[in-house]
Order: structure tokens, then C-alpha cells, then sequence
């Protein structure tokens, strides 16, 4: 239902505003004096499950840090006896901004009688479809405190592990960027200056010396052809990325290269398994939760072929031998979600091949960042001994001639 907000008055003259979830205007008046208030004006608001707002669109996003605070303190103020009306308004005087907005129009539809997860699926882009099966399991089973700790624990893991990933990304990416802006640098202002000066000797200048030279004239000539050209590129591949073909075609890539296919393979693993483990001990159904955990993997191909062992699985119920046959489960993981699934403890299982799969992914993400820290010192070291090389060959030869007059 649309969400309106509201100012009134009370039957004490006191001024009352907030937001109400109802069908159409009227009916959110019709709500409201049935509350005892006056509404003066009335007006819907466009939240983010409905579409672009002008209110919003400089708001800044929602981190994955504040909603693992809310998701931990909810747990806690729960846990302790506040009833959960009383704890979300609370929790919405501690945040600021989209999140603090968010929790008070969450607020007001559970105070007109909506269900918590029917009011956080609202806004898709903070609370993803997981989080809501998640909540409205804990509802309907009575232990709402116990799921939202869980599901802490889960965003915490899940932050932890894309940072580690992304830090051993970021840290090359920053070297070989620097290193490259160094090597355009001494292209641009040194080597020009220095080759003008070995010219007027009439010597012939050493190989790195000439290799040099003739890409700083490369760079000064086509520097505009190069700049944009670099740019096009980067913002033609983001585009190509961003169509359907594309990511499927970029997807295929990854898993082509052995330690990007490993990576995503053992992260879909992860999710996957931790995912659907949470969603079965909360009480969701098998193929409801295999609906949901297909569409959390981040590689199209994967997900293609979950899509595939789910509906087979849906058909036969042979859970360990379908995901087997995708390829992406190693024989291990097989083995411990099959003997899950044949002694009933199957959630159990999935949990703790996620948990095992997650400590052994970071601990390889720890190694290559190890790793990558001396084999770019080397490649820098070498870039910059061809410069010095280049530069100072001419200056020996320049000064042996000198010596022989």
C-alpha cells in the first residue's frame, strides 16, 4: 500500500505528524480521526520500493555497518523484553538520515497493523529479499531475537569477507596505478629534456635509452588520443558489463581464469550454504529458500546452474547429488550436505559447510595479500632500474668520451 504522510492534530490540540499506510487519501484520513486526530494535510510519499524521489536523491546510502548496528541492537532490545513497536522507536532516534526516515516509516506500519516483514520489504535496496524471509520467519515462529542475531552474524561475515577481497584487489590496482603515473611523469618532463641534451652530441643513444625516448614522444604526440582513448575503453566496458549478454559473456571470463573461477566458486559456496542453511533452521520451506538463495550469487553462470539443480531438486528432492553436478561443490561439501540430508540435520550441515568454506576463502585471501606485496616491489624495482638504466647509460658514455680527449 502507498505511505502517507501526515500533519494533525490530536484531540488536545496537540500537533501530531508522522506517516500511515493506507490505500488512497481518504482512506489514510479515515485512518487517522478513527485515531482521534485531525489531519490538516496529507500527502504520499514516494519511498524507495516506489520509485525516484528528489527528497532522497542526495541522501547518503545506507551502509552495510549501520544495518548490522540496527539488525544487532533489535536483537538485543528484544531479547531484553521491549516490544518490538517500542524498540524500532527507539532504534530510530539512534540513526540519522535515510535509515532514521526508513525506521519510522517501518514504525508506522506496524503501529496500522502490518506484519515487520511485510514493512521492511519496502525498501528492497536496504533490506534484500534474504533479510525479509528471515524476519518473517522469526515472526511466525516466535523467535525473532534468535533470527536477527543470526542473521548479525551473517552481514558481519559477509562485510568482512567482500572487504578482505576487495583489499587484495585495491592494493595492486593503487601500486601499478602510482607506478604507471611515475613512469608518465618521467615520459613527459624528464626524458624530453634529457634526450635534447645526449642529441646535440651526436652519439648514438643505448637501447633502454632509445626505447625510452621513443615512448615519451608516442605519449606527448597522442596524448589526447590516449587519454580519451583509456577513458573510452573503461567507461565502454562498464557499459558492455552492465547489458545482460555482457555480464553473462565477463562471467564466463571469471570462471575461465583458475584463481578467479576458485574465488567465485568457493564464495557462491558460501552463500549459498549459509544462506539456505539460515532460511531452513527458520522454518522456511526447501523451495521457497532455494528461490531465494539462487538469486544471491553474483556470477550469472553459477546462478544459472542453481537455477537448474533447484528445480531438479524441487522434482526428486536429491539435494547433495544435484548441486554436485553443478560443479561448483567440491566433493568434501557434497559428502557433509548429503550426510546432512540423511540424518535429518541438513540445515545444521549446509551452516557448517558455509562457515568452513568462508575460513578457508579468507585465509586464501590473506596469502595472496601476503603475497602480492613483494611481487610488486619487484615489478616496481625493475621499472625503476630501466629508467635509471636509460638515463645514465648516455651519461657514462658521455663522460667515457670525455675521459679519452
Amino acid at each position: 500500500m502507498p505511505l502517507f504522510k501526515y500533519d494533525s492534530f490530536s484531540r488536545r490540540g496537540n500537533r501530531v505528524t508522522g506517516t500511515i499506510d493506507a490505500s488512497t487519501t481518504q482512506a489514510a484520513k479515515e485512518l487517522l480521526r478513527g485515531q482521534g486526530l485531525m489531519p490538516t494535510s496529507i500527502e504520499e510519499v514516494k519511498t524507495e520500493a516506489s520509485g525516484f524521489s528528489l527528497a532522497t536523491l542526495f541522501e547518503k546510502t545506507i551502509d552495510t555497518k549501520s544495518k548490522v548496528l540496527f539488525t544487532k541492537q533489535l536483537a538485543v532490545l528484544l531479547r531484553s523484553g521491549v516490544p518490538l513497536l517500542q524498540a524500532i522507536e527507539l532504534l530510530s532516534e539512534q540513526f540519522e538520515g535515510p535509515l532514521h526516515r526508513i525506521l519510522i516509516e517501518v514504525k508506522d506500519g506496524i503501529k496500522t497493523g502490518n506484519p515487520f516483514a511485510t514493512c521492511l520489504a519496502r525498501y528492497p535496496k536496504v533490506f534484500p529479499n534474504v533479510y525479509v524471509q528471515l524476519v518473517k520467519a522469526g515472526e511466525a515462529s516466535g523467535k525473532l531475537e534468535i533470527i536477527l542475531e543470526r542473521l548479525t552474524t551473517y552481514l558481519e561475515r559477509a562485510e568482512e569477507t567482500r572487504k578482505k577481497i576487495r583489499s587484495a584487489m585495491t592494493y595492486p590496482i593503487a601500486i601499478m596505478s602510482f607506478a604507471l603515473l611515475i613512469v608518465i611523469l618521467v615520459l613527459i618532463f624528464l626524458v624530453p629534456t634529457m634526450t635534447e641534451m645526449f642529441s646535440k652530441t651526436g652519439k648514438e643513444l643505448p637501447l633502454p635509452t632509445q626505447i625510452l625516448k621513443s615512448s615519451s614522444e608516442f605519449v606527448l604526440e597522442h596524448y589526447f588520443l590516449l587519454f580519451f582513448g583509456i577513458v573510452g575503453s573503461l567507461f565502454g566496458f562498464l557499459k558492455w558489463k552492465s547489458t545482460p549478454s555482457g555480464r553473462l559473456a565477463f562471467d564466463e571470463l571469471i570462471l575461465r581464469l583458475p584463481l578467479f573461477a576458485y574465488f567465485s566458486k568457493t564464495k557462491a559456496v558460501v552463500q549459498f550454504s549459509k544462506t539456505l542453511g539460515m532460511l531452513l533452521e527458520a522454518g522456511v520451506n526447501l523451495s521457497e529458500a532455494l528461490d531465494i538463495v539462487c538469486n544471491i550469487v553474483d556470477n550469472n553462470v553459477l546462478t544459472f546452474k542453481l537455477k537448474q539443480a533447484r528445480d531438479k531438486i524441487i522434482k526428486e528432492g536429491k539435494i547433495a547429488k544435484y548441486l554436485k553436478e553443478t560443479g561448483m561443490f567440491p566433493s568434501i561439501a557434497s559428502y557433509m550436505i548429503n550426510t546432512g540430508e540423511q540424518s535429518g540435520k541438513l540445515a545444521e550441515m549446509l551452516l557448517t559447510v558455509g562457515n568452513d568454506y568462508d575460513v578457508e576463502l579468507s585465509e586464501l585471501t590473506d596469502s595472496l595479500t601476503a603475497a602480492i606485496s613483494p611481487v610488486m616491489t619487484i615489478v616496481i624495482a625493475v621499472i625503476i632500474v630501466f629508467i635509471i638504466a636509460a638515463i645514465f647509460m648516455p651519461v657514462m658514455d658521455l663522460s667515457d668520451s670525455m675521459s679519452n680527449f
